[in-house]
């Protein structure tokens, strides 16, 4: 790695990962798939987005790597870390479409296109859904490295069900914002979009052979600031910035850091939280040019515009 700025880094990657998306449509039992339910699925997974996920999963692989003396991979799709990147934007995309249905947020823009249920019907959206959350670990089956398909597998699955990203969607329908305190908004936080955000960077770590535990110092306040940047966005930032409905959260009322704390502490806070991810890069024993790249990973979540 030779870049220290983390979105010059992230964008020099995105066209790798569109590739490699389509292609894992293409060339696993998704290309059986009937037409309509194929065409949802590639229509969720590249109509936009940045690569966030599979991109936090390359970096924590290179930075493992380059740590153990081993040089970085060429990007290929046989690289080592590429089926986990892939199964978190999946799991990512499949969260999307069924967060924006009319049952759940009830959203009809999504990165500035109509969302899948209004593209493709409210049925074929959910069952594009599943197809997605389903081949994310078809994709990690297909490693040969039984132990590490297990061990990723786990940690996908918890970041990703009950006690993650479902639970943290239960916890936020179940909570009213007008109510809501920053314990609360935490652990909704914690689990809604933090559990994924950390899992794509363990389960880097982890196909580096890493120390995966060293790793959630710095993993989990990234979470957090995630979505701290995300409610003051939807306070802040315009439709048309966002590609999605700007200002819904406070007219639904969802629980969030602003409704919990307020506009001035919920920067603050994300502010604390960028600190805490520079702080615990510390510990990792990353080289220089890693330890550049993450640090400048936690200025480019807390000034993100969308």
């Amino acid at each position: 790695m030779t870049q220290t700025d983390f979105s010059a880094w992230l964008g020099a990657q995105r066209e790798f990962f569109d590739e490699a998306l389509a292609n894992s449509v293409a060339s696993t039992s998704a290309a059986k798939a009937p037409k309509p339910l194929r065409d949802a699925m590639t229509y969720a997974l590249l109509s936009g987005g940045k690569r966030v996920r599979p991109g936090l999963c390359q970096l924590a692989f290179e930075s493992v790597s380059a740590s153990q003396g081993r040089r970085s991979h060429e990007q290929s799709p046989s690289t080592p870390f590429l089926p986990a990147a892939l199964a978190c934007e999946m799991i990512h995309a499949y969260s999307l479409i069924h967060d924006d249905l009319p049952c759940m947020d009830d959203d009809n823009l999504r990165r500035g296109q109509p969302t899948t249920h209004i593209a493709f019907g409210e049925a074929t959206a959910v069952l594009a859904g599943d197809a997605l959350q389903t081949l994310a670990f078809e994709l990690l089956a297909m490693q040969p490295d039984a132990e590490l398909v297990r061990d990723q597998a786990l940690l996908l699955s918890q970041a990703s069900g009950a006690h993650g990203m479902v639970g943290g969607q239960v916890l936020d329908m179940l909570t009213p914002g007008a109510d809501c305190g920053l314990a609360q908004v935490d652990a909704i936080h914690r689990a809604k979009t933090g559990a994924l955000l950390t899992a794509s960077v363990l389960l880097g770590v982890r196909a580096a052979q890493g120390d995966v535990d060293r790793w959630r110092a710095y993993a989990e306040p990234m979470g957090l600031l995630f979505q701290a940047t995300d409610d003051l966005l939807d306070l802040t930032a315009t439709t048309a910035e966002l590609g999605k409905t700007a200002g819904k959260d406070a007219a639904t009322q969802k629980p969030t850091l602003v409704a919990a704390v307020g506009e001035s502490a919920a920067r603050e806070r994300a502010h604390q939280l960028a600190e805490q991810m520079a702080d615990a890069v510390s510990i990792l024993q990353v080289g220089e040019t890693s330890a550049l790249l993450l640090c400048d990973l936690s200025r480019y979540l807390l000034e993100r515009s969308k």
